[in-house]
């Protein structure tokens, strides 16, 4: 595979986040029809390793060779990383609202650098620092807490949002010792073996098959998995294999962009001055990121003889 260019690297990790800013459109209509976040996370995990091993055994039969002891990243992140976090997040958008949601999550490029340090030794540069406290900022600026805050946050609602940060960062800990040996697909397949396995066995959903009768649901379904679920992770996975953890993460943080963007132009939200600064604050950011390129060609000689 040819080497990618700097700019198509930060391009394609931002990619994935725009793909996982439109989740709102795609489970609002599945809260609609009575699933719980958790039946939710269960039909996210299931439709997702459905499409990606069909996907893999037509095309990528050769990708699905893994070694067993790498099994356990792939169950950690799909397990205690996408299961767990999606239902926070989901939990919190139900009880709150989706810009509480989205802010809370966005804890977790913080995670992700403080985890970085403590696993790969990653250099806590101020560049970096800078870049996650615009990003961060701008998170609370595009959502509304800020400058006028909230009145009132249950304390069980904010430690859930915590957690989903918490969560979301492992995702980038354990897929990121593998992204040297296996493509994001393989990664993404395995991860969502595991996450489709848990979620069928703790979840509901079996029991309520009666609501698939309803063609929205499976649109809405097939949607969730295909755009804001394997495209978002396939592309957020390539561009983790050449970057470092918490830079990707923070090129992540343009999620919530998309998501006040998608309430704009499709549910009749509008978008107000403080936004636009938080827009800004958090595009800033990536350019600070994206910045420090230095790193990003070193990892082109490694992994161009390991990349299928």
């Amino acid at each position: 595979m040819k080497k990618l260019s700097g700019l198509r690297i930060y391009f394609i990790t931002i990619a994935g986040a725009v793909c996982w800013g439109l989740i709102g459109l795609f489970i609002a209509p599945l809260y609609a029809r009575g699933f719980t976040a958790w039946d939710v996370v269960a039909i996210r995990g299931i439709f997702t390793f459905v499409i990606l091993i069909l996907l893999m055994a037509v095309f990528y039969r050769d990708q699905l060779r893994t070694r067993l002891k790498d099994h356990i990243f792939f169950a950690g992140a799909g397990i205690f990383s996408i299961a767990l976090f999606n239902f926070f997040y989901f939990e919190v958008f139900s009880q709150s609202s989706l810009s509480l949601a989205v802010t809370l999550l966005y804890t977790g490029p913080l995670f992700v650098t403080i985890l970085s340090r403590l696993f790969f030794k990653e250099p806590l540069t101020i560049r970096k620092g800078w870049a996650l406290a615009l990003a961060i900022t701008g998170c609370a600026f595009v959502v509304g807490l800020v400058p006028f805050g909230q009145e009132s946050i249950p304390m069980n609602t904010l430690l859930m949002g915590i957690l989903s940060g918490f969560c979301y960062a492992l995702y980038s800990i354990f897929s990121k010792p593998v992204t040297k040996r296996y493509s994001a697909l393989t990664i993404t397949t395995y991860t969502f073996f595991y996450t489709s396995i848990f979620m069928f066995l703790t979840s509901d959903i079996i029991r309520k098959t009666d609501q698939f009768q309803y063609a929205d649901v499976w649109m809405s379904a097939v949607l969730l998995a295909l755009v804001s679920t394997v495209a978002a992770f396939v592309l957020y996975t390539s561009g983790l294999k050449y970057l470092e953890a918490s830079k990707a993460s923070i090129l992540a943080t343009i999620e919530p962009i998309v998501a006040v963007v998608t309430g704009v132009l499709f549910l009749g939200e509008h978008l107000r001055g403080w936004q636009v600064l938080g827009i800004a604050l958090v595009l800033y950011s990536a350019i600070l990121v994206a910045g420090g390129r230095s790193k990003v060609k070193k990892a082109f000689d490694y992994n161009d003889g390991l990349e299928r």
